[in-house]
């Protein structure tokens, strides 16, 4: 059976990395494990980079963040989000990870983001709990 190709948003890989025994962790960790191959683009990447040093449960340097992301990259399969954008996001800083989704031909893009949520019904955008109960728990 093959594996499952998912986008992981932002929040998610956040998260996963925070919390390890939240359903983001457990996500992150089936990835990790190999039950999952993830797509992800520069833009999450040097988001998350963004991203982790603001947390203070995340105590890692600026060094350990940039390796920990450059690990990654070797986990995933990194795709260039192009072409045109859809004008119902309501967040345009969002159309990057909706084109990562398009871009990567993932079955599902995981993410908390309520304004990729919005789109639930014209693409495959599913919450961490929502994918965790049809295919991890």
């Amino acid at each position: 059976m093959p594996k499952l190709r998912v986008v992981l948003d932002t929040n998610v890989l956040v998260s996963g990395l925070a919390y390890p025994g939240s359903v983001p962790g457990r996500i992150v960790a089936a990835w990790r494990q190999g039950s999952l191959d993830v797509v992800l683009s520069r833009h999450i990447l040097d988001e998350l980079a963004r991203v982790l040093p603001r947390l203070p449960r995340v105590r890692l340097s600026t060094a350990e963040i940039r390796d920990l992301v450059d690990s990654l990259m070797f986990l995933a399969d990194i795709v260039t989000p192009e072409g045109a954008g859809d004008e119902r996001l309501r967040d345009p800083a969002d159309q990057p990870v909706l084109r990562t989704l398009l871009a990567g031909s993932a079955r599902y893009l995981i993410t908390g983001d309520k304004d990729l949520l919005a789109l639930a019904e014209h693409y495959p955008i599913v919450t961490p709990a929502t994918f965790w109960t049809r295919y991890g728990g």
